[in-house]
């Protein structure tokens, strides 16, 4: 006899809110034209108060009124992937737009206004490194060959403050297919838009500009592991890291780098952002656990975004018996910080 164990992100069926009602409302905000304005959110680190940045960071220039129609709206919504489901309510798609990090546009958790500085046209994204062959493709060229997919994913800030989303994008698994990487290639070196002209903060001298991140080669491959393009049935707004940014929901979201311009495959493990400003605090691994506190906060509980409701914090965010295996043998490793 055939018996199905449910997954640890998987819900009872008669707890799900109905597809057809959250369809309808897609299909009501298309109708309106409305396709290119895209919403959804997640925040880095509160690492400027310590460091003396807690001003809002502006340019003399007035930002854009708003953010321009994406070319590859018509690619929105996608199929959902069924087999990512949640524990608990989607986030209200105006908290997950507006309560967001971007460090390179500022420190403040209001940066949804000045990150419509972004441009996310044209877009290349380079992919070289230790690979058979380099690639640059367009943002668009790249779309055209993956799988668009929806996928419901908890996201958990180092913060100690979490939310539930539908991000669209596709298996970061495909990607690593594409770039065809050699047997010597270890990780996967992930870096974000250097601009100063448009993102006034990459001025600031302080910081290890441009955002870096990195994944191990088992972790990218990993079924859980997003390259995000689209969120709420539409594509990536500005604020939430257009057009792509990644998503690995067992992992504090300060790993999921925003607007990639570049993957490096390569033998040598990656420093990231904030582990060259604190590697102390912030480690290459960042994974949930909420037995392990924060130098300067409590990681056992999270505040859900929208309700207040403060609830416990799962070890990889729920996700453990999906990605538990990948760190067996890391001892020694300093795995949830």
């Amino acid at each position: 006899m055939l018996i199905k164990r449910p997954k640890g992100w998987e819900m009872k069926e008669r707890e799900a809110t109905p597809e057809s009602v959250f369809r309808a409302r897609r299909r009501l905000i298309a109708g309106l034209g409305l396709g290119g304005i895209a919403a959804g959110g997640l925040g880095y680190l509160a690492l400027a108060e310590r460091m003396g940045d807690t001003a809002p960071v502006r340019s003399a220039e007035a930002a854009p009124a708003g953010p321009v129609a994406d070319p590859s709206a018509s690619l929105y919504p996608a199929p959902r992937n069924e087999k990512y489901q949640l524990d608990r309510p989607l986030t209200g798609e105006r908290f997950a737009t507006t309560y967001n990090n971007f460090y390179e546009f500022g420190s403040h958790k209001n940066i949804h206004q000045e990150a419509q500085r972004l441009r996310v046209r044209p877009w290349t994204v380079t992919i070289d490194g230790l690979v058979e062959k380099p690639l640059t493709l367009g943002i668009d060229e790249l779309l055209a060959r993956v799988s668009l997919e929806e996928r419901l994913y908890r996201h958990r800030c180092v913060e100690a403050w979490s939310m539930a989303v539908p991000w669209t994008g596709f298996a970061f698994a495909e990607l690593v297919a594409l770039a065809r990487p050699l047997s010597a290639a270890k990780y996967v070196r992930m870096e974000t838009f250097m601009d100063p002209s448009m993102a006034p903060a990459q001025r600031q001298s302080w910081y290890p500009w441009p955002y870096v991140e990195g994944l191990t080669i088992e972790e990218a491959t990993n079924e859980l592991a997003f390259l995000a393009t689209g969120i709420y049935g539409k594509p990536m707004p500005a604020q939430n890291g257009a057009p792509l940014r990644l998503a690995v929901p067992w992992k504090y979201g300060f790993k999921a780098i925003k607007s990639i311009v570049r993957f490096e495959f390569t033998d040598r493990r990656p420093k990231s952002f904030w582990e060259v400003i604190q590697g102390t605090e912030y480690g290459f691994w960042a994974n949930v656990n909420p037995k392990v506190p924060h130098p300067r906060w409590s990681q056992a509980t999270e505040q859900v975004l929208g309700t207040g409701e403060r609830v416990p914090t799962q070890l990889y965010n729920g996700y453990g018996e999906h990605v538990a295996h990948l760190y067996a043998d890391k001892t020694g490793e300093r795995l949830f910080m």
